[in-house]
């Protein structure tokens, strides 16, 4: 008996799947390079905005969290109902994911401590708000980056080999987890971070997220996005992809 071909909609359903996922895990590694090169600036002592900082970490905090509990919840089960032979793959990255979680619980605890020095004082950088940063800050922000790396280069080739054998069925369901963890807030951080250093593929399909009113505003929200990056004092994100 003959298999049945799949339709050109299924496989741009699966395509499009994993391009998402890519999209959302690269505004991740980006948003974590930003962090990183804003708390090197002022463990440096260097000119840095605290409140833009402090704001921004928050964001990546709150974004990553949230796309984890949706895998965990939505996401993970599915797989490994489906391909029970890759249990012990999946299982690695759920182990990666409790890693990460305890840093990003970490990080949130530096930042919110970060905010406590500030004690509202304006975005001026005090002593206490440098040393705040080198001690805890930057080493937090760095851990976080290099687990977050670590988390996707596992997990991105095992979804890769995984997605194109989901059933049919399961790819609606599957592609709305994604979808659901997608980011929604901070809009100017998510556009501007699928821009630059350059636009990602699956661009427009993480932007139509976004209500239509949103979208329209992109060229001010890149504008506030760069903003962000000067108040950081950053120019180039080192290491993002």
């Amino acid at each position: 008996m003959m298999a049945m071909a799949v339709s050109p909609a299924l496989r741009a359903e699966r395509s499009r799947m994993y391009e998402e996922l890519l999209v959302e895990h690269t505004i991740m590694r980006r948003g974590a390079a930003l962090v990183v090169a804003g708390f090197t600036r002022l463990a440096d002592g260097e000119s840095v905005d605290v409140r833009t900082l402090i704001g921004t970490t928050r964001w990546l905090v709150d974004f990553v969290g949230g796309q984890h509990t949706s895998e965990v919840r939505l996401f993970w089960p599915v797989l490994r109902d489906l391909f029970p032979a890759a249990v012990a793959e999946l299982d690695r990255g759920a182990a990666e994911h409790e890693a990460l979680d305890a840093e990003l619980h970490a990080l949130r605890r530096s930042v919110d401590a970060l905010a406590a020095r500030q004690l509202g004082g304006g975005p001026a950088v005090t002593l206490e708000v440098v040393s705040e940063a080198a001690m805890s800050g930057l080493p937090s922000a760095q851990r976080v980056q290099s687990l977050l790396a670590k988390h996707f280069d596992t997990e991105e080739p095992v979804l890769l080999g995984l997605i194109p054998r989901v059933p049919d069925r399961d790819v609606a369901r599957l592609r709305g987890a994604i979808r659901e963890a997608a980011p929604r807030t901070a809009p100017h951080l998510v556009f501007g971070l699928m821009e630059d250093p350059e636009r990602l593929p699956g661009h427009t399909a993480l932007m139509n997220n976004f209500p239509a009113s949103v979208r329209w505003l992109r060229p001010v929200l890149l504008a506030r996005y760069r903003s962000v990056k000067r108040a950081l004092g950053v120019s180039t994100l080192e290491g993002a992809r």
